[in-house]
């Protein structure tokens, strides 16, 4: 996310947004192969309008080479969740350390999860989320997000990583990604701020001129690939959030040699991240429409080219950022009412370790942030067909135990508690009968006043299993509201699990997880699960 501008001039946000439950305009094809532009709507490749509702995922753009949390929980098991939850696209940071040769993910656990991720290099695990993604219908938008893991640059090249470089790399990308419309397209530079200028005509500096060079460079070897072009700091002696201004787009605009490919992209951030003029207006909140669609929202309101807020995120701690909150998803126009024709949006961040804003997780990777995910309900859209991608199913999970686990927590870490939550009670595991082929135990990770969540141990007996069930009834009043990494039904008190296509196969005691997020009111005793191989 955006780092803080110099004096006066704070940094850009970003922003995001989960799919919605109504599933409004919703076909059984939705988002059925490449991209493109007509006006201020994206179409799929049957002319549908799509709307882009989703998270960052950072990580790759760090020196741990890769998107955080997975020191903590399967890469599958994380997705998963994040349909489960609506949002159906994934916006990937990346730094161009990436690239170079023998760069390795760091921090990754793979004792029972992650298996099918050792040994692999950092792009070749961007494969693998990427494919996994895809073939859930979910979308990924990758954002070249640092020159390299040392931090953010005004500009898109430094002394280090000059524009060739920067080039070279999209370049790579979008011919590595080539034939897989799970990637939609590359968010060209994140955050360009002052010096950089739009319009102005010098080369070295004009952000616009850039992105013209470095989006017809990517279309030249993909050109199905939608361009995200972020904004700057300053036009016209007017300053926002870095990345977030976009007044010099409608005069102008990004021209590319491939017609209907440019989205324009805003970042917009609440006081967590930094204090801006706008939120010490006396008519705050009322005033925040104007301001927004002074910078970019006049792009989709006078049907000039589509509009992602690719981030914008807050702690939610104050009155003034639960308003701003408030007031963009409105901006944003819900779902139900507008389908696609709406701001596109990928909230920061899924990450709780974002020092400013927190994530949609909490500290323990697990736990939802049911007050922030909620305010976004309203703009969450529905995932799309994942029938076309490259599927990237794995064999499955394995048990054994491996060396050089890190935890990888990163600097700045927040836990991005909502209110009213509790670090929670913790149960104790319940076995399950042996005589299926394999056991299942429930483990109450957290619990609070409305609510819980739980983690779900699968375990092999003497013999490999080729899938699993595993099934319990609640002793109480306990709702089954979210899952991850199974396949969740509950009629009346009785939970049926069943495994997905990458954790079924579990070799002889070998083990998987799943998870579960559930409304429940007051302590309950942990049911006895019974658990089914087949």
């Amino acid at each position: 996310m955006a780092l803080f501008a110099v004096a006066g001039q704070p940094s850009a946000t970003a922003a995001a947004d989960p799919a919605a439950a109504d599933g409004r305009a919703t076909t059984a094809d939705a988002g059925t192969g490449y991209w493109h532009t007509s006006g201020r709507q994206i179409l799929d490749a049957n002319d549908q309008p799509v709307r882009i509702a989703g998270v960052n995922w950072f990580g790759f753009e760090t020196d741990n080479h890769v998107a955080h949390g997975l020191w903590a929980r399967d890469y599958k098991s994380m997705i998963d969740q994040m349909k489960s939850l609506g949002y159906n696209t994934i916006r990937l940071p990346y730094s161009d350390d990436i690239f170079k040769p023998g760069t390795m993910p760091d921090s990754i656990n793979f004792y029972n999860m992650n298996a099918d991720l050792q040994g692999l290099d950092s792009l070749q695990v961007m494969d693998k989320i990427i494919d996994y993604a895809g073939s859930i219908g979910l979308r990924v938008i990758l954002d070249r997000h640092r020159p390299d893991a040392s931090g953010q640059s005004a500009l898109w090249y430094t002394a280090s990583v000059p524009e060739s470089t920067w080039i070279t790399d999209l370049k790579a990308l979008a011919t590595r990604y080539q034939g897989n419309p799970a990637v939609i397209g590359i968010d060209l530079h994140n955050e360009p701020h002052d010096p950089a200028c739009w319009g102005c005509g010098d080369t070295s500096i004009d952000w616009r001129l850039a992105a013209e060079r470095a989006g017809d460079a990517v279309l030249g070897v993909n050109p199905d690939l939608l361009i995200f072009v972020e904004g700057i700091q300053t036009y016209n002696g007017t300053s926002g959030w870095w990345g977030g201004n976009l007044m010099g787009a409608g005069q102008y605009p990004v021209e590319l040699d491939v017609p209907n490919r440019v989205v324009y992209s805003a970042h917009d951030y609440a006081t967590s991240v930094a204090q801006q003029s706008w939120f010490d207006d006396p008519t705050f909140p009322a005033n925040m429409p104007g301001i927004w669609s002074k910078y970019w929202g006049y792009l989709f309101e006078q049907n000039i080219a589509p509009v992602w807020v690719g981030e914008f995120g807050t702690t939610l701690q104050s009155t003034t950022d639960q308003q701003w909150l408030k007031a963009l998803v409105t901006y944003l126009r819900p779902t139900s009412t507008y389908g696609g024709d709406s701001f596109n949006w990928t909230f920061w961040s899924w990450n709780p370790d974002s020092g400013d804003t927190g994530g949609i997780l909490e500290g323990d990777w697990q736990t939802v942030d049911t007050v922030k995910d909620g305010y976004l309900a309203s703009i969450k859209a529905p995932a799309f067909d994942g029938g076309g991608t490259s599927g990237g199913a794995s064999s499955g999970t394995s048990s054994g135990a491996s060396s050089g686990t890190s935890s990888g927590a990163s600097a700045g870490t927040s836990s991005g508690t909502s209110s009213g939550t509790s670090a929670g009670s913790t149960g104790g595991d319940t076995g399950g009968a042996g005589s299926g082929g394999c056991t299942a135990a429930l483990h109450v990770d957290n619990q609070w006043d409305a609510g819980f969540t739980a983690t779900v141990t699968v375990t092999a007996g003497a013999a490999a299993v080729n899938g699993w069930t595993v099934k319990w009834s609640w002793p109480g009043g306990q709702q089954e509201t979210s899952g991850w990494g199974a396949d969740l039904a509950q009629s009346g008190s009785a939970v049926t699990a069943t495994n997905l296509s990458y954790n079924g196969a579990l070799p002889a005691a070998g083990s998987t997880t799943f998870g579960l997020q559930g409304t429940a009111t007051g302590a309950f005793t942990v049911p006895t699960l019974s658990c089914t191989a087949s």
